[in-house]
């Protein structure tokens, strides 16, 4: 079987097409901001999100932890669920469908080793927002849509300290993916509002921001990719 990792020129000359072609769809709804947390959530974190999503908008906010056990994990959350709940920001949980359960979130984010799509509707209900990790593989992203997912992440589309990225994606990804399929995308991968720009132009229906917002002033990060996403 061939390695759905592996990109052949063809398939990348056959990408290049679909960007060089592209036109967004009116009908689509506009590029919106995905944030995703930091590792580290406790102390002041829940002040810095209130800032954040005060001062710019956000579609999503991205509970993402490690090394940490689920009652510890639910208790860090449920402060950042309030504020996102507030907000009318979604709350989602990355990796864990028994977290997100538990903490009845709005969905669950899986990467490829966390978990089946289908086992995540079963658990969560219809109504949750089941995301799953695609790296650059329209094979990947294929089967995530007919598991029933929500939405798929394409990435790293730079380079990025927030995660290892071991999988790059490039940007024509998101035209063609945007063009044949009404299921929306996420750009994921060392985005900052001076490097986002491609992406909202290549066809992601959003763009997922972690260390550009948390590694410094997230008031003004926030403020920049609200410029950026006004076109």
């Amino acid at each position: 079987m061939n390695d759905p990792e592996i990109v052949d020129l063809d398939e990348e000359n056959a990408l290049a097409g679909f960007a060089d072609n592209f036109v967004r769809d009116s009908r689509r709804p506009a590029c919106q901001l995905y944030l995703i947390s930091p590792l580290d959530v406790s102390g002041a974190f829940p002040d810095r999100l209130a800032r954040a999503l005060d001062a710019g908008p956000a579609a999503a906010f991205q509970f993402r932890v490690k090394d940490v056990d689920q009652h510890e994990a639910a208790r860090l959350a449920e402060p950042l669920q309030r504020i996102c709940a507030d907000r009318d920001v979604a709350f989602i949980v990355n990796d864990s469908i028994s977290l997100a359960k538990r903490l009845g979130a709005d969905g669950v984010h899986l990467g490829q080793e966390d978990g089946d799509p289908r086992e995540a509707r079963s658990v969560l209900g219809p109504s949750a927002q089941v995301g799953v990790t695609c790296h650059g593989s329209r094979h990947l992203a294929m089967e995530a849509g007919e598991a029933g997912a929500d939405y798929v992440a394409f990435g790293a589309f730079y380079p990025t300290t927030t995660k290892e990225a071991r999988h790059r994606a490039e940007p024509p990804i998101l035209s063609w993916w945007t063009t044949v399929f009404e299921i929306p995308c996420v750009a994921i991968g060392g985005i900052t509002p001076g490097n986002a720009a491609p992406l909202i132009a290549a066809g992601a229906d959003f763009i997922a921001a972690c260390g550009a917002v948390w590694g410094g002033d997230e008031v003004a990060a926030m403020q920049a990719f609200a410029e950026v996403l006004k076109g």
